[in-house]
Formats: C-alpha cells, structure tokens, sequence
C-alpha cells in the first residue's frame, strides 16, 4: 500500500471533473482496508469505486480510498438457484457478462450499468423490469474496526434505496456482494422496448445472450459512453406520487408519462417531464443536457462540478414550477462502496 499526496481525482470519476484528494490509496482486501483508516483517524474519508455515482465540486481535504476487492466465486448451489460472491471492486458490466457466460440468469437486464458492484445495492440499481433486490442474497461490509453481514432484510431495499444510503450513511464500506441467481433463466422481457429490439434483431429463441444484447444496444442508443463524453448515467430519480397527485400534474401536462406501483402510487417518468420543460440538448458552456436522453447531465469537456450541479439545481426547478409537484428526492447520486458521499466536495 502506498499512500500518496495531492492526487488528481479527474481518472477517477466518469464526469471526468478534476479536483484533487490530499492523500490518496487504493485497498485490496480487508486488511490492507483496516490499516489505512488508521492513517490519520482525524482525517475525513471517502471510498470510490467505478466513480460512476459521485460529483466533485472542490478538492477533498481528506484520505480518498480506492476499492480494488476483486474476485468472483461460485459458493454453491441449492435447487433451482446458484449463490455467487463477487468482490466490491469488481466492474458489474464484467460481473453480469461473467454470469451470463456461465448461464447464471438474473442479472442480464442489468448489462452495461456503470459503475462496480459494490454500488449496487447501495441504491438497489434496477433497469428494464428488475432491481439488485430479486437477486440479492447478502453482502459484507467492514464497520470502523469489524466486519459485518446484511440480509436483504437487514438492507431495508426500496426504489433506489437501502440502509447504506440513509441509516447507516458514511458508517460501512462494502466489501463483496452474494447474488442468488437461476440455474434456470427466467426471462423478463416486460419492458416494450426489449421486445422490439429482440424482434429487431430476429431472435427467435431466447437466451441469456440476447437479452442482455439486447438492453446494451438500447442503453448505447440512448446514453452517452463515459470514456467518450464525461457523465454518470441517469442523474435523477423518477419521483413518485400519490394517485391523485397524479391526476392534478395530468391536467397541466396530458401526456406525462407515469407507470403504477403495486401500492397503487405512480412513478413518474422524469426524463419526459425534464424533456417538456425543454431541457433536453441544453448546453451552457460545458455543462449539459444530453441530446438522446434528458435524465443524463454530461460534462462536454472542462466543466466544473459546481456548474453541473447548478444545472441540476435549475431542472429540478423548472420541473417542480411546471408540474406543481416538489421533488423530495432530487438526485440518484449515492455512494460506491459505503462512503459518505456529498455532492457538494
């Protein structure tokens, strides 16, 4: 381990926002984790992982760890499901191809999200009809100066929510993942536009393979490639409302676009709400909104992470003056791997 200083963190974030950390490392496993938050235990600290959930608006004055826990391991089966481990530090588009090589079913409809796969169950990441909560079985997660493990109870998952993320904010770094995946694929095809795209790409028979071909050639079509453009996927989070409040936001715009919950609540689509308030294609000097998806903020070169954050500022009011609704959830942004994670750094 080598703890190095004034570290440039722009290689370290996919909005490509430079900022630097006073101390920087990265951790391989526990142990090498445990010895370096006893490196100055006045200093604040901050993990990053695939830096796909974080927005940097100034220098971190602290110690900024890496998580590197790679490794993935089939831990064994029982019926029809098969219990898989992987590192936190592993990237999770890898992890989910590495499934479906195998023929793990479970996590194909989750293909080409950003980030690693310690993140996923810090905001319960979901996509095309499934969520990290039906394939999750428990993770571990390493508490000042001991080791712990979460059920899914104990993760209280919720629409882009768990502990992690609330309760236990700042408090643990997660340090691997166990997946309960089918032995026997079932898929999920729900979502209209992973039929049309299967129909398009004449798929007769289905196949772990081609759903998850499938929603990476629907996630191209629609999201900019970090490595290309700076940006951290969708930046906000579909809000949801009572039914009634549904109706009221209907009669100010007809054809919002809203999709029922099974308590009867209705999940509004923001990107549509963000794209009719004009939103969509925007750009003041390099920060932006992105032209194929309006959920997406992007840094088209040298922005700084206090104007991207102004600008997400600026939609979110739009939105709530054009549709009466007030968000209470402003931002998807959470953290990598059970850091504290604030947007204002």
């Amino acid at each position: 381990m080598q703890v190095q200083e004034n570290i440039s963190l722009r290689p370290y974030n996919t909005f490509g926002i430079e900022a630097k950390a006073r101390f920087f490392a990265a951790f391989n496993n526990l142990e090498e984790l445990a010895e370096l938050t006893t490196f100055n235990s006045g200093l604040p600290i901050l993990i990053l992982g695939g830096g796909s959930n974080i927005l940097l608006t100034k220098d971190y004055d602290g110690l900024v760890l890496k998580n590197e826990i790679k490794g993935i391991t089939e831990l064994h089966e029982d019926g029809d499901y098969v219990y898989v481990k992987a590192g936190a530090g592993e990237n999770w588009h890898q992890f989910v191809l590495h499934c479906i090589e195998r023929g793990w079913g479970g996590v194909e409809n989750l293909s080409l999200i950003p980030g690693n796969v310690g993140a996923s169950p810090m905001q319960n990441i979901g996509a095309y009809g499934v969520e990290i909560d039906d394939v999750f079985w428990d993770l571990e997660a390493f508490h000042l100066r001991e080791k712990s493990t979460f059920t899914k109870g104990d993760c209280e998952f919720g629409y882009r929510e768990s502990v992690f993320k609330r309760k236990h904010k700042g408090q643990f770094v997660i340090l691997n993942v166990t997946y309960q995946l089918r032995r026997k694929p079932r898929f999920n095809t729900s979502y209209g536009a992973i039929r049309q795209e299967l129909e398009k790409m004449g798929v007769k028979n289905l196949s772990l393979r081609a759903v998850s071909d499938a929603v990476i050639s629907i996630r191209k079509s629609k999201l900019p490639d970090p490595a290309v453009i700076g940006n951290a996927g969708s930046f906000f989070k579909n809000p949801t409302v009572p039914n009634g409040q549904f109706q009221s936001i209907k009669n100010g715009f007809p054809g919002v676009i809203g999709y029922e919950n099974i308590d009867g609540s209705i999940k509004l689509a923001a990107g549509w709400l963000i794209e009719q308030c004009g939103w969509k294609g925007y750009r003041k000097g390099d920060a932006g909104c992105h032209s194929q998806q309006s959920l997406v903020l992007v840094n088209f070169g040298n922005a700084e992470g206090n104007e991207i954050f102004s600008l997400s500022e600026e939609i979110i009011d739009s939105v709530r003056k054009s549709s009466g609704y007030s968000w209470k959830e402003k931002l998807i942004f959470i953290e990598i791997a059970g850091q504290r994670f604030n947007y204002k750094y």
